[in-house]
């Protein structure tokens, strides 16, 4: 029996996916992050903020976080008890992500700035191959 003394919340709920590092699936995270918030009942705005943090993740797994014949994953999960969405992008790069200055005539580089803006805590997670970033929005 799963309940909440043995480590296992039976109010939460997980979305797992992987994709292949492409610019063409970033579009695809989030039509499949949409679809599922709204299913799981989250509210308009949170899932708005979780897609738009999701995207964001993605895009930099693509561009920056690419190895060969590696796929990135992405995990949603979801507590409706606690009201938080808790997100994972993983990838096979151990480099981690930095946030830069915020420069004003950037035509990127203020994806980690929207992360660290919009989510109550996010970190960074080391694996055996790669990194997880992970981020919590409460909702």
């Amino acid at each position: 029996m799963n309940t909440e003394s043995d480590g296992v919340n039976p109010r939460s709920r997980t979305w797992r996916r992987g994709f292949m590092p492409v610019a063409g699936n970033i579009a695809e995270v989030r039509h499949g992050a949409r679809i599922v918030l709204a299913g799981w009942a989250v509210p308009d705005d949170t899932c708005e903020t979780v897609v738009l943090i999701v995207s964001e993740l993605a895009t930099n797994a693509v561009r920056h976080a690419r190895v060969p014949g590696r796929t990135f994953d992405v995990a949603l999960t979801y507590d409706d008890g606690g009201k938080a969405v808790e997100i994972e992008v993983s990838d096979g790069s151990p480099r981690h992500p930095v946030v830069r200055p915020f420069d004003p005539d950037a035509t990127s580089g203020r994806g980690l700035l929207l992360v660290e803006a919009l989510s109550d805590v996010w970190e960074v997670r080391d694996r055996e191959f790669g990194k997880t970033v992970w981020v919590r929005v409460l909702g």
